[in-house]
């Protein structure tokens, strides 16, 4: 059995006494940079874990939450998880607690990012978004038993704690919208594969046109980067079909991809709603203001915002939760872009 290591064998390869490591860990140390970078490397590299559990290690609380999302590149924005922040503010506060929002890093540096928020005693739980399958940072806090709540999904076979947006129930929803209106050929500008939400999205769709008996053959589904610049490329591709293969309707994933529908189809001298209708995914609040009005699915951001931190702040306390995973589905919101006759 191989020998434990110890905080004493942290101390040797980072030089320096074995008090200062327990200090910088419990960030009770004024240590400069460089003394605090060889501790954590010397926790890295000799894959240090205290004997106690994380949680133990806490002689007081912080009341501190951390949260992490992923960055997005500078030339898109995100309002769902702005309003998604401010709900989790506000939460907070009524608590007694503050939050800790911080970027998640690469994948190669995720896990001792948390690792150190927890060692340091800076937070009490972590609330997660933008998750993914084979999710690092869900694996690490699942196996250290630290509390956390996530805004989203990761593999199905992982048990943990979360609330998210129903979008296979939404997509659902918005296609038989669709195809209530008479639409039979309905194209959808959709995520990579590789992103789970937007698996769950496709999914309604495709129930949805297959409970109508109009399956998909694959080549009405678009796949490409979050951004309006691939909403109106693909639009554009789908219009100069033949007319009796160009979709009469469209749904994107994301209010951003349909505005670029909308403007390929400006492009093209037609009549959004009219000649091809439109339907987008969070319902931003310039949604309503454009010309025509988007009809979008409503993220319920407010309340998932709510309810993580109420959830949150249970597991922290020991109590037990009534609910552990909670899907609450969109709204959707019937405008102009895809029923012309809607007042706008």
């Amino acid at each position: 059995m191989p020998k434990r290591v110890t905080i004493k064998d942290v101390a040797r390869r980072a030089n320096v006494s074995y008090q200062t490591v327990s200090k910088v860990m419990n960030g009770q140390a004024q240590v400069s940079k460089e003394t605090h970078e060889s501790i954590w490397q010397a926790i890295r590299d000799l894959g240090y874990r205290p004997h106690n559990t994380a949680r133990n290690l806490r002689v007081r609380q912080s009341h501190m939450l951390g949260y992490s999302w992923r960055p997005v590149p500078p030339d898109q924005f995100n309002p769902i998880l702005d309003k998604f922040l401010q709900s989790m503010v506000e939460a907070a506060e009524k608590a007694g607690y503050h939050l800790l929002p911080f970027p998640c890093p690469p994948d190669h540096a995720q896990v001792e990012v948390y690792r150190e928020l927890i060692y340091s005693g800076l937070v009490d739980g972590f609330i997660l978004s933008s998750t993914n399958v084979d999710d690092q940072r869900i694996a690490y806090l699942m196996d250290t038993g630290f509390p956390f709540v996530a805004f989203g999904r990761s593999n199905p076979e992982w048990d943990f704690p979360y609330v998210d947006v129903d979008g296979t129930a939404g997509l659902r929803v918005a296609t038989d919208h669709l195809l209530h209106l008479g639409h039979q050929r309905i194209g959808l500008v959709a995520w990579p594969e590789d992103s789970l939400t937007g698996r769950f999205r496709v999914q309604g769709y495709l129930e949805a046109m297959q409970a109508a008996g109009r399956p998909n053959d694959g080549s009405l589904i678009a796949r490409g980067e979050h951004s309006a610049q691939f909403g109106e490329t693909t639009t554009r591709r789908w219009l100069a079909l033949p007319a009796d293969q160009r979709p009469t309707a469209i749904i994107a994933l994301s209010d951003q991809m349909a505005i670029g529908a909308m403007n390929a189809i400006q492009e093209q001298g037609l009549d959004v709603g009219r000649d091809v209708a439109v339907v987008g995914f969070d319902d931003v609040p310039m949604a309503q203001y454009l010309r025509p009005p988007l009809t979008s699915l409503r993220q319920p951001t407010w309340e998932v915002g709510q309810r993580v931190v109420a959830m949150l702040i249970k597991l922290i306390r020991g109590e037990a939760l009534e609910e552990h995973q909670v899907l609450i589905p969109p709204q959707l919101t019937v405008r102009a872009s895809s029923n012309p006759g809607t007042p706008t």
